[in-house]
This record gives structure tokens, sequence and C-alpha cells, in this order.
């Protein structure tokens, strides 16, 4: 039985100095079973974890996406390190920075030019200031999750520290609800500099919903900005503009485009893109090289080693059997797998008395048990082999029948003995 006494005893420890114990959310205690999962890792090596205790998990959140070819690998280690002998970061800009930018040009419909930035907030909301710029305009309508800072945070329940002011100026709408986008616009008329959406998470697009947002968004006089920070890199090497054939006027990109370096990118048509020399868009480590020379070389290996189709048909398999497995342990009612196959969402619903979250608990615990890092997706990586696949798909097995005795005898909870996952704030609602 694996056991996480050395992490339990350190979390105590870097409690103290760094609040939530982590960087961030989703990485944090919040989303494990108390004293049931790991909670530091120590070091990775392709499809593989391993933990304080020493655990070895088959790791299927690869460090919240960004991990696409896998942990260590060879390619993209190897031009981290003949640039670490050259420098990381100058006083004047680097050539990798425009061989970098014409290689997003070649692949990215939109990017007719590209600025860098470190993370996606940076990204999203560089986007969103020059869309205010262009128009002139502040409001903002959004349809997904885009970030930590205040332009976007501030219409979600997670958002003290936020003016009141900031948080007026952005509207959500539903995925796939044109109405719902219509009936926004109509009540702020002249008001909006853009629409910012992710392309899709959970949900497929219906009825061309994503060109249909686009040109009701110009429309009525704004920008229409995509948010691939996810889909850029998995859905295809042109992000899911490219597979949706749908081009935004700005683009935010990052997460898997440079195998887990620090990395992200507005791009967007020129005529928007050259008003960033006007705007305030500048930070020390924009242009730092690790993290560019990182991102050539998994462009350039996910080109040769044809990554993204791997990713789909692995993927596809991975899908299309774990959800035989649901349906034949009668949970498909209220377990649903979705999303594309290169990044699968699992949709948990209440059941017979038993929270989503008490589902997803016992689903968590019983996996770390088998040596798998869970949280609720698949995020796929080239590091996944079909022996591992197959692993997974044993475990599930065993797993999901465990779960549909334990609805049907009612010991469900009695079994998680009340420990559960302490979070219950979720940046997305999927349905």
């Amino acid at each position: 039985m694996r056991t996480f006494s050395r992490s339990q005893a350190f979390f105590k420890k870097v409690r103290r100095v760094i609040p939530l114990a982590s960087q961030t959310f989703s990485k944090s205690y919040l989303q494990y079973v108390p004293g049931q999962a790991p909670l530091f890792i120590t070091h990775g090596k392709g499809a593989y974890v391993w933990d304080l205790d020493q655990n070895k998990y088959l790791d299927l959140i690869n460090g919240l996406l960004p991990v696409v070819l896998g942990y260590q690998y060879k390619k993209v280690d190897d031009a981290i390190r003949a640039q670490l002998k050259k420098g990381i970061i100058f006083s004047l800009p680097s050539p990798l920075e425009y061989e970098l930018a014409s290689k997003l040009k070649q692949l990215i419909p939109c990017a007719e030019m590209v600025r860098f930035g470190k993370n996606g907030s940076d990204a999203t909301a560089g986007a969103v200031r020059l869309a205010r710029a262009v128009t002139r305009r502040n409001r903002i309508a959004v349809c997904g999750y885009h970030g930590w800072q205040d332009w976007y945070i501030g219409a979600n329940p997670r958002n003290q520290g936020v003016p009141e002011a900031v948080k007026n100026l952005v509207h959500k709408f539903e995925y796939n609800n044109l109405a719902e986008l219509e009936q926004i616009f109509k009540k702020y008329p002249n008001e909006f500099a853009a629409v910012v959406m992710e392309p899709m998470t959970s949900e497929e697009p219906r009825d061309n919903f994503l060109q249909k947002v686009k040109a009701l968004t110009h429309k009525h006089g704004a920008l229409f900005i995509l948010d691939e920070i996810i889909t850029g890199f998995r859905f295809s090497l042109g992000g899911a503009q490219k597979y949706f054939k749908v081009t935004p006027d700005l683009a935010a990109f990052g997460k898997s485009m440079a195998n887990g370096m620090a990395i992200s990118v507005v791009a967007g048509l020129e005529k928007y893109m050259k008003k960033m020399e006007d705007i305030f868009f500048s930070f020390t480590f924009g242009g730092e090289c690790l993290s560019l020379a990182a991102a050539l070389a998994t462009i350039e290996e996910m080109e040769k080693k044809h990554v993204i189709q791997y990713l789909w048909s692995m993927g596809a398999y991975l899908q299309n059997s774990t959800r035989k497995i649901l349906e034949k342990n009668g949970l498909q009612s209220f377990i649903q797998l979705k999303g594309k196959p290169c990044w699968q969402l699992f949709v948990i619903h209440d059941h017979q008395g038993f929270s989503a979250f008490e589902i997803k608990s016992y689903i968590q615990k019983a996996l770390v048990q088998r040596g798998i890092l869970w949280a609720g997706s698949h995020n796929m990586s080239f590091s996944h082999k079909k022996i591992d696949i197959e692993y997974l798909l044993r475990s599930y097995k065993a797993v999901f029948g465990m779960l549909e005795n334990a609805v049907k005898n009612n010991t469900l909870r009695k079994e998680l003995k009340g420990k559960i996952i302490p979070g219950n704030y979720s940046v997305r609602k999927l349905s």
C-alpha cells in the first residue's frame, strides 16, 4: 500500500512559508484526497513521475498540459543545454525571437505577427489590452477560463482584491449559446472591445458556433480573440483555429509549445498587432532564451515525429475504451468522458445521494494506490505508450467495478471515511 508520510510532513513545513503550499491552485492539496495522495513531485521521466515518498506514478496531468512530449525529453533538454552554454537572457533581443516568431507565422493562421510572454495570463491580458487600445472600448465578453489577472478573474467567485469597476467590465456567456452573447451586445451597444473564448473544452461547437461568434463580434465592432493556451499545439500545430477553420483577430498560445518551459504568445493580424508598439506589453523575461530554444526544439520534434497525430490516435483509443468500461459498469449516466482525444475531461455528476466530489475522490484514491496520478482528465503526451494506456485501462476496469458496487451498496461514503477532495472551486463549467 502506498503511503505519503514524507509528503504530509513536508506539507506542514512548506505551508508555513508558502501560502497554499503551492504556486498553482490546480497543483495544490485542494485537488487531492487528504492523506491519500502525493503532494510533491521530485522528478519525472517519460510518462512517469516520483513523489517524496519515492512512489512512482503514471502521470495523466503532465504539469497541467505543458509536458506534451514527456519528462526529460532528450531533444528538448539538449536544446536547453546548448543555449545555456551561450546564455539565458541578454541586454538586447536574441535572434531566437525572430526564429520562433517566423516559425509560428508559418503554422498559425492568425499569426501575422507575434509577441512573447511567460504564462497564459500574460498572453490573454496582453490581447485584451491590445483590443481595448484598438477599439477604444472597455467591455469584454468571455467564455472559458482566461487566467488570473483582474480583467478576467473579476467575473469569477474567487475575485477578492479586484476593484468593482474592473469586475463590471467583464461579461460571461455560455458555450454554444449565441443568443446569450447577442443579448449582452444589445444591452451595452458599442461598448465591447472583444470577445475572448476558448475554442473548445468538453463540449463540441454546434452549428458553426465559432464562425457565428466571430461574425457577431465583428458586427458589433469588437475583436474576436481565441484563447488557445491549451488547444494550441494539441488540436493541431496551428491550434484549434486551424482545426475548426476559423481565424481570429488575435489569439493566445502557451502550455504545450515548449514541453514545460515557461513561454506564451500573443499572435494576431498585423493591422492589430502593430498597435503593440503603442501599448505597454513589456517585461524583462519576455525574450528569455532557454524557453525560446525549447519551443523551437519542441515544435521541430512535433513536426518530425507527427506528435499531434499520435496524441489523437492514442487518445482516441483511450477515450473509446474508457467509455466502454464506464458503460459496462453502468456508470455512464453520471460519469462521461468528453473533449477531443488529445485533451479529455471527465464530467462527473451527483448520483444517488453521492456528490460529484465524493465520486471523484473515490476514483482518485483508488487510482493513486495503483500508481496513477489522476485529477479528472487525460492530458495526453507523446511518452504515453500503449503499455501505459493498457495498464490505465486495466486499472479503470477494477476501480469502476469497485465504484459500481460502492454506489449500489451505499458504501461509498463509508469507504472514503470522510476524506474527500477539499477544493470546490473550478475554473471551468463542465457539462
